[in-house]
């Protein structure tokens, strides 16, 4: 097992190029198998979600193959519906297969899928959602058994903005028969990405981006390239670590829009944005500031996905911040490992309270889950002395190479493979 190390107190300063988007290439790579053809995906981010979603293809019959500037997805030939224990259990984004496979074939066999364990996530919408579009789905206790003699077309209202949800039903309706109207559907950019891949792939989806999405169903798609959207969340991840650690970095290859959210906190901490059409400049203040409430909310509100890392940039900053999780209710993973190293932070419900400044200190430590595992990372960047994180491959499910891109900054960091940290110690 990988473990990070950091020497904490230095300033970050430099430019990285952002890697693509996790949670948009996980659906993406759903969606090639409504082709029955090759898709080319550029920029999609090789990370350890992504090798597992590309075993759970291979094993269903797709053939892939990486290249120097992208993956390539040949779906020709599936030749089973049926999603092994050992995958899904692996990563929780397997559930968009469910549509996917539904979209593609009549008959899909899966488990109940895996991945961090940040809160319920319960699938009843998925299976009450797809219920509407004519599947039948037997829920035993080893998972989920679907059978359809056609999806068929419906209106539906969501119960809740759901993003897996709604990607579930824009994979299901794609090939259907009939008009598929989705509202009270996720509005995340992610979503408008995956709708975007799909109308070049010659699917015919409308208003992506806003809570009603519209689609009417095609008879097959076709031979694609297309290149995924940079991943807000590692982008936010480094905006908080330089706001943390001082300096002033430069993004690459990402617009202010998609990480809006996160930038508005961080202008309200005191930090100095420069925004340009396809790049982003941070300057940390002398004096970082918390900022009084944070909250997570659906897309366009601050994302869930960096609650986490906020939470570790703010144990740097002057004041007390009163953080509060809307989305999932187990998103406090990372809270005893930062009490470890000094943070002043108490939990009261779905709140976590923030008094700051903390002089925070190296020690080891254990990421439970990813976004905690970055938040780690930016508490390193901050502590006297060095900084040991167990249970880095939590980490690598959603970065490509944060040790890389922050020794580009002027992090001391490294990562080494002699992990023997008692796990339950």
């Amino acid at each position: 097992m990988a473990c990070i190390h950091i020497q904490g107190g230095y300033c970050l300063d430099g430019e990285i190029f952002v890697q693509g988007a996790k949670n948009a290439a996980l659906p993406i790579m759903a969606a090639a198998v409504l082709n029955r053809g090759v898709t080319r995906l550029y920029r999609c981010p090789k990370i350890r979600d992504v090798e597992h979603m590309i075993r759970i293809l291979e094993n269903l019959g797709v053939k892939t193959r990486w290249e120097e500037d992208g993956l390539t997805l040949d779906a020709a030939d599936i030749k089973t519906a049926a999603i092994s224990a050992l995958d899904a259990g692996t990563m929780r984004s397997s559930i968009i297969l469910l549509g996917a496979l539904l979209g593609r074939g009549q008959e899909v066999t899966m488990p109940y899928p895996g991945g961090c364990t940040i809160g319920a996530r319960p699938i009843d919408w998925h299976i009450e959602a797809l219920k509407k579009m004519n599947v039948q789905i037997d829920s035993k206790e080893e998972g989920l058994h679907c059978r359809t003699k056609g999806i068929i077309g419906t209106d539906m209202t969501l119960p809740y903005p759901s993003v897996g949800v709604t990607e579930n039903v824009i994979l299901a309706a794609v090939l259907a028969e009939g008009v598929t109207v989705v509202r009270g559907a996720a509005k995340e950019p992610e979503i408008a990405d995956l709708c975007a891949f799909l109308n070049v792939a010659g699917a015919k989806i409308r208003g992506a981006g806003t809570d009603s999405i519209c689609i009417e169903g095609v008879n097959s798609l076709h031979d694609t390239e297309y290149h995924i959207m940079p991943d807000r969340i590692a982008a936010g991840t480094y905006m908080a670590a330089a706001a943390a650690a001082g300096g002033s970095i430069v993004l690459r290859g990402i617009g202010i829009e998609p990480v809006q959210a996160v930038a508005d906190v961080l202008a309200e901490s005191g930090c100095g944005l420069i925004i340009y059409e396809e790049s982003i400049k941070i300057i940390a203040p002398s004096l970082l500031l918390s900022v009084r409430n944070i909250e997570t909310q659906p897309y366009p509100g601050f994302p869930t996905d960096m609650q986490s890392q906020m939470m570790a940039c703010m144990c740097s900053a002057y004041g007390d911040c009163c953080m509060t999780e809307h989305i999932f209710e187990n998103r406090y993973k990372a809270v005893p490992e930062l009490v470890k190293m000094g943070a002043d932070i108490r939990i009261e419900g779905r709140s976590a309270w923030i008094h700051g400044p903390c002089r925070m200190k190296g020690c080891h430590v254990l990421a439970k889950d990813l976004r905690g595992g970055a938040a780690l990372v930016i508490a390193g960047l901050t502590a006297d002395g060095e900084t040991i994180i167990h249970g880095a491959m939590h980490i690598d499910r959603g970065y490509t190479d944060i040790c890389g891109d922050l020794r580009q900054l002027g992090a001391r960091i490294r990562r080494s493979m002699n992990d023997k940290y008692d796990i339950e110690g």
